[in-house]
């Protein structure tokens, strides 16, 4: 994963505090501004703030995926592609121990752990445990490889299989 040097962190972080506040419906866009029009879509599915944006290469393309905290507190990872400008996936991220996922889960953490290390070798710096819109469950983890790149590994919590696997190129925000 590239890490942004402390002046461009600063400026994408002033313009996601600023985007975060503003009106997003006022939000003006341009056709070349793929992030933006990213922003806006995200903020049509689900209002809240953004406190983490990755940028991800899935295939050929580039998805940019927003965490987004809802006034209620819920929380959301909406995925959206860079040239399209369009959501592509709504997840709500929950507890390990949320009804929801457990429901559901029938593959354990740590046999989930073991799929996406089998697809990825690393240490994982991040769990996260999702509902798909669909209903489904997924554990997603974030893989440091030794050569210092990280992958976002999606298993399903159902039947165990690697759902995605995808180079993380970038990330502003809390792990």
């Amino acid at each position: 994963m590239k890490k942004l040097s402390i002046g461009a962190t600063l400026v994408v972080a002033a313009f996601f505090a600023n985007t975060a506040m503003a009106e997003h419906g006022n939000m003006q866009v341009k056709s070349h501004d793929s992030l933006g029009k990213c922003v806006k879509a995200a903020f049509a599915k689900h209002e809240g703030n953004i406190v983490k944006v990755e940028f991800k290469a899935e295939g050929k393309a580039g998805v940019y995926e927003f965490d987004i905290e809802s006034a209620d507190g819920t929380s959301w990872d909406i995925e959206c592609h860079a040239k399209s400008g369009k959501v592509t996936e709504v997840e709500q991220e929950v507890k390990a121990d949320d009804a929801k996922f457990t429901s559901v889960a029938k593959v354990s953490e740590a046999d989930a752990k073991a799929t996406a290390l089998a697809a990825h070798a690393g240490t994982i710096v991040e769990t996260e445990y999702e509902i798909e819109s669909d209903g489904k469950a997924s554990y997603e983890f974030d893989i440091k490889s030794a050569d210092g790149n990280e992958y976002k590994v999606e298993v399903d919590a159902t039947t165990g299989k690697v759902v995605e696997s995808n180079l993380e190129v970038y990330q502003i925000g809390k792990e």
